[in-house]
């Protein structure tokens, strides 16, 4: 390769890399000012609480998504109306699930992955060039689908952990407004206590519904109904029926709440059992990966150092 043609490549890696960074500071830069006017709205609805018990890479990602969602929204009406695409229903059920509807949209997480996909691959690119220029093709084109794949992989995770959260949080949940109806208070009551006195994401979930309802930005029935689209679990669908059913009619509701907690702490520890019995499986990759070989090598090293020897 020609020392001109060499100077053209690094030259167009340098920019490259440059723009895709340019990209993220701009991004990040456009959509501050809108998250931060959109933050005060978010309080109350409790869509500020999202990303709780995000850490690492994940909440790194996310941040830069609901930046990015600042910026889509700028640029959307010079932009004209996006198109829809048959992906766009599964985004949408991944953000509500894994609690980002209200913060983050689906052309936000559509502008992140392109962001992402574009500085991943001037990154590697700029870092496999220094060795080889067929390795830094390779890792530009890894960077990019690592980029690009990311803000999904996040929301995943993000919906893993809201569950496992649930698994937790709703039987203790039933069990205080269960006790709190008992006491004489009220349903409303019972569920702002419990969003106040608990620091899991479900109860903060369920303290925005009951601010919600209790602010009459929307009804019981639908803050409720939104609270349980926001997860999947067909038991929390199963208990938020029961209870609109239950206040809807005045019929008596903690007898109810206790029978369902029963049945929310019996799944729990079904599914924790479940684990515990996966977790030997689990345990055989790494074991036969990495423990095993060296185990052979230790044992059978010395044997074959012999034997060439001899």
């Amino acid at each position: 390769m020609s020392p001109a043609v060499e100077v053209v490549l690094v030259t167009a890696a340098a920019l490259s890399a440059f723009l895709a960074v340019a990209l993220v500071v701009k991004g990040a830069l456009a959509g501050g000012a809108r998250t931060a006017g959109r933050a005060s709205r978010m309080r109350v609805m409790g869509n500020l609480a999202p990303m709780h018990g995000a850490e690492g890479v994940e909440r790194v990602v996310l941040t830069f998504a609901v930046g990015t969602e600042g910026a889509a929204q700028a640029a959307r009406p010079h932009a004209g109306p996006i198109v829809a695409r048959a992906s766009d229903e599964h985004i949408a059920g991944l953000l509500r699930h894994a609690g980002m509807e209200g913060a983050l949209g689906v052309a936000g997480l559509r502008a992140a992955r392109v962001r992402l996909a574009g500085f991943g691959a001037g990154a590697g690119f700029l870092l496999g060039v220094l060795l080889s220029w067929e390795l830094g093709v390779l890792l530009a084109l890894a960077g990019a689908a690592l980029g690009y794949s990311a803000p999904v992989w996040a929301l995943r995770r993000m919906e893993q952990r809201r569950a496992l959260e649930l698994e937790r949080g709703l039987p203790e949940m039933l069990e205080v407004v269960a006790l709190g109806l008992r006491s004489g208070l009220s349903f409303d009551r019972s569920l702002r206590l419990y969003g106040e006195h608990f620091p899991s994401s479900f109860a903060q979930a369920c303290a925005s519904a009951q601010s919600s309802w209790s602010l009459g930005l929307r009804t019981r029935e639908e803050a409720l109904r939104d609270l349980s689209r926001s997860y999947r679990s067909d038991q929390l669908e199963r208990t938020v029926e029961r209870i609109v059913r239950s206040l809807r009619f005045g019929s008596t509701l903690a007898p109810d709440l206790e029978a369902a907690a029963s049945e929310a702490r019996a799944r729990h520890r079904a599914q924790v059992e479940e684990r515990v019995a996966k977790a030997p499986v689990k345990m055989m990759v790494p074991t036969g990966a990495l423990i095993l070989p060296a185990m052979l090598i230790l044992v059978l090293g010395p044997v074959l150092l012999e034997l060439m020897q001899g």
